[in-house]
């Protein structure tokens, strides 16, 4: 069926129509901030610690954006007979937002969880070479991250924190283990000192009365030798 002539044009001023019956609002910015919601892609932090110097995200970012320096050290082996170990370290890690398109593959390729989305969208300049931010600014930008959602209640547990819980498990077991051994010892050696305590006297008796036959002793053979 073909469309009817002037439609698309009654479509358009019916929506015109439904607009102009509607009230006005002013976003009174920047007197009042805009309620946000919680995923809005507005810069980019970085958990540095988190940070392997993979080089994913400067791989895969579509606008090469992303600019990553490091050097490599050489670790001492953990225990005696082991290997030495290299490691990455990270020198510069730069995001140029005046040519990033936020499209937020470099958060979602990071197998670290290093990068994070911040809804702060205030940080423009006069100059385009200062919207290149150092990993000093990206690491400011971490604290405005907004906490995730909680879990749906009937979704399964993270690997991570179960693997969180059965270390600090077994932590707290190795501690409470340690302490019970401190706490027995530490009775075995109040039994052990109240023993002595007790031993003491009667120790001190023995001498005593041993004392006192030694000195009888001479006394009776100069009477056995006075009937000889």
């Amino acid at each position: 069926m073909p469309p009817i002539p002037g439609s698309g044009l009654a479509k358009g001023l019916a929506v015109t129509l439904r607009t102009m019956t509607k009230r006005t609002v002013t976003a009174q910015y920047p007197d009042v901030q805009p309620e946000l919601p919680p995923r809005t892609r507005g810069v980019i932090g970085l958990f540095e610690e988190n940070c392997t110097v993979c080089m994913l995200c400067a791989r895969e970012c579509p606008d090469w954006c992303i600019y990553i320096d490091s050097h490599k050290e050489t670790v001492p082996p953990a225990a005696p007979g082991g290997r030495e170990r290299s490691r990455n370290v990270l020198d510069r890690f730069a995001i140029d937002f005046a040519l990033c398109m936020y499209c937020g593959i470099c958060i979602e390729v990071c197998p670290f969880d290093a990068l994070f989305w911040s809804p702060e969208f205030e940080y423009a300049e006069t100059d385009i070479h200062e919207l290149t931010h150092e990993r000093d600014k990206l690491r400011e930008w971490m604290w405005t991250v907004p906490e995730p959602p909680a879990l749906d209640p009937g979704a399964e547990e993270p690997k991570e924190i179960a693997a969180a819980r059965k270390t600090a498990d077994k932590l707290q077991a190795q501690e409470a283990q340690e302490a019970q051994e401190a706490q027995e010892a530490r009775q075995a050696q109040a039994t052990s000192e109240a023993q002595q305590a007790q031993e003491s006297p009667e120790a001190q008796q023995t001498q005593e009365s041993q004392q006192g036959r030694a000195a009888e002793q001479p006394g009776r053979t100069e009477e056995q030798e006075g009937q000889e």
